[in-house]
C-alpha cells in the first residue's frame, strides 16, 4: 500500500500590510511637517503675559575661577568685577535660587576671593561656596 505523504507549504510573510503602513506613517510625517512649517507663517497677534521668570528648573552652581593675578572667568568668559556682578544679577532674576562656587588659586591672597564674594552677595546670591582639595599630609 503506497503511502501517501503530505508536502506541507512553507509559511510565507505577507509584506503588503507592513509596506502600507510605512507608506502611511511616511505621508502622515510629511503632512505634519507642512502643517507646522505653515502654522509659523500664519499672522496672528499673539498674548502677551508678563515676565515671571525661566519655565525651566535652576540650573547647576556657576563655577567662578580667580587666578593668581586676579583674573575672573566664569563660563570660558574673561570678566571684570563690575561686569561679573552684573552677569550675575541678571541671572538671579531669571533663576533667584541660582548657587555659584568659587575656585581660588591656592597662592594668590584671600582679597581676590573675598571680592568674588561681596559680588556675588550684591548679586543676590545666597548659596555661595569655595572650592577646596583635601590635603592628606595636614592634619
Amino acid at each position: 500500500m503506497p503511502l501517501k505523504t503530505q508536502h506541507d507549504e512553507q509559511p510565507s510573510l505577507n509584506m503588503t500590510p507592513m509596506i502600507d503602513i510605512v507608506f502611511l506613517l511616511v505621508i502622515f510625517f510629511m503632512v505634519g511637517t507642512k502643517f507646522a512649517e505653515m502654522e509659523r507663517t500664519v499672522k496672528l497677534e499673539i498674548p502677551r503675559v508678563k515676565n515671571v521668570g525661566a519655565l525651566t528648573s535652576t540650573p547647576d552652581k556657576r563655577v567662578i575661577n580667580v587666578y593668581r593675578d586676579g583674573t575672573i572667568v566664569m563660563d570660558q568668559q574673561e570678566y571684570r568685577i563690575d561686569d561679573l556682578e552684573s552677569s550675575l544679577t541678571s541671572a538671579v532674576s531669571e533663576y533667584p535660587e541660582l548657587g555659584v562656587v568659587i575656585r581660588g588659586d591656592g597662592n594668590s591672597t584671600l582679597q581676590n576671593v573675598a571680592t568674588i564674594l561681596t559680588a556675588c552677595r550684591q548679586a543676590g546670591i545666597n548659596d555661595m561656596g569655595i572650592s577646596v582639595r583635601q590635603d592628606k599630609t595636614m592634619r
